[in-house]
């Protein structure tokens, strides 16, 4: 049941996102949300879900912790498998390349900005007791593309 809840609360979110052009997304001025849009890796219909971001030099920075789940969300596994995500930050529309960042990338980027700048994650990595995926959303245009 908590699935099925978890996944129609989805739906409303992203509803009120597309309809609101985000204004209400958060409820608090310091938690920036983003709508997502990316092919289900089984399915490829698309999916979209709203993830908390923070804006950085090299694009958008999104992390899966899932409130502390034990595995990583299924937006994030979407993601993963994801040449090209569709995404919305209040009324801009932008198609970005998705990088997940790994080893010391993933490590210095959790740490010296994620951390730092949203420290309130902490909790649910904690609480989920795995390291928390961590993806820039590159400008197409953007270094190495």
């Amino acid at each position: 049941m908590s699935r099925r809840l978890t996944r129609a609360g989805n739906r409303i979110g992203v509803w009120l996102y597309q309809r609101l052009d985000g204004r209400l997304s958060s409820g608090s001025k310091s938690v920036t949300v983003l709508l997502i849009t990316v092919p289900g890796r089984r399915t490829g219909l698309p999916r979209s879900t709203c993830v908390r971001f923070l804006d950085t030099p090299d694009g958008p920075v999104v992390w899966g912790t899932g409130s502390g789940a034990k595995s990583d969300p299924d937006w994030f596994r979407n993601l993963r498998a994801a040449e090209l995500a569709e995404v919305q930050i209040r009324r801009d529309r932008l198609r970005l390349r998705p990088r997940e960042l790994t080893g010391a990338d993933r490590d210095a980027m959790w740490t010296d900005t994620i951390l730092e700048r949203a420290p309130g994650v902490a909790r649910y990595a904690r609480k989920a007791g795995r390291p928390i995926p961590v993806a820039v959303l590159q400008p197409l245009d953007g270094p190495g593309n």
